[in-house]
């Protein structure tokens, strides 16, 4: 099985690292992340084990065809891969292994076989060939996007799940794609504008924030028609308090990570969705729009 990995970074490196021992991986990555690992290989530390990982990656595509193309860039670059490399596209199933809402939209653009992800692991660099992965949230989520399961997303999950990363096969994936990004919004820009881990944001004052962040995306996910797990804001927000902040409660935020690191969030394709669609849908969201202000604010001050 050959699988070709476009904008690998923290995520798409060590993915490729995971799923070298499993099939033949190629990552598409910065020619500083190639030099780094021809040098001295891929270092992984953390939750999903340690070790050093040898795998072939660099600037330019081999030839020949793929059977999974993996897109793991930042969301605002989704659709300059996608004019890039649409000439490789062919029968391949791509696949969004992003952040953020809208990714499988602008890929299905470019291709009918579209499988759409979610996954809720923690990445943090710690050199350019060094990545340590240090939360776990759950299962990898595959499905064909926007609905829909069958054998390509059955054969995707359980690569993962035999290379060590847990993985499943959903006929939902567009729900789960949207349950993610209630998760980020509700607490992603927050620990990046005040510089702290998830469990912090159980204090009165964040939890009042995510509140109403919550239920503004909640509004709009009603009008998208997107059938979430949770039937209400008030029973997302029980969900997020009791099950998916106390195991990342130490967490620190990919958006933190990138303020710190000098980078551009995604805050615009997160909680940025959630305003463009509610100007679409003609529902007010108030905190969403500010939370995307002061996570702009903060990108400058830095």
């Amino acid at each position: 099985m050959r699988i070709l990995i476009l904008g690998a970074g923290a995520v798409g490196l060590t993915v490729a690292a995971k799923l070298s021992a499993h099939a033949e991986v190629y990552a598409v990555c910065r020619k500083r992340y190639t030099d780094a690992i021809a040098a001295d290989g891929f270092v992984m530390t953390g939750i999903w084990g340690e070790g050093t990982y040898h795998f072939p990656c660099g600037e330019c595509v081999p030839s020949g065809s793929w059977d999974y193309i993996i897109i793991s860039t930042k969301s605002a670059a989704t659709r300059e891969i996608c004019e890039s490399y649409q000439h490789l596209f062919g029968d391949a199933e791509v696949v969004s292994l992003q952040n953020g809402i809208g990714n499988e939209e602008i890929i299905r653009e470019y291709t009918n076989h579209v499988i759409g992800a979610m996954i809720i692991t923690g990445f943090e660099w710690r050199a350019d060939n060094a990545v340590h992965v240090s939360v776990d949230g759950g299962e990898t989520v595959f499905g064909r996007f926007p609905e829909g399961c069958d054998t390509a997303v059955e054969t995707l999950a359980n690569l993962f799940s035999s290379a060590g990363m847990r993985a499943l096969a959903s006929p939902t994936v567009r729900s789960t794609v949207w349950s993610k990004a209630f998760y980020s919004c509700s607490l992603n820009p927050l620990g990046a504008v005040m510089a702290c881990p998830y469990g912090e944001q159980l204090k009165a004052p964040a939890w009042n924030i995510s509140t109403e962040i919550v239920h503004e995306a909640f509004a709009v996910s009603k009008a998208e028609g997107v059938e979430l797990p949770q039937k209400s804001a008030e029973e997302y927000l029980a969900f997020l308090q009791n099950e998916k902040i106390p195991p990342t409660a130490e967490h620190y935020s990919s958006m933190y990570q990138d303020i710190v690191g000098g980078r551009l969030t995604e805050v615009d394709y997160i909680n940025g969705a959630i305003v463009r669609l509610g100007e679409k849908h003609g529902i007010p969201t108030p905190v969403n729009r500010m939370i995307v202000n002061l996570t702009h604010f903060k990108e400058e001050l830095r």
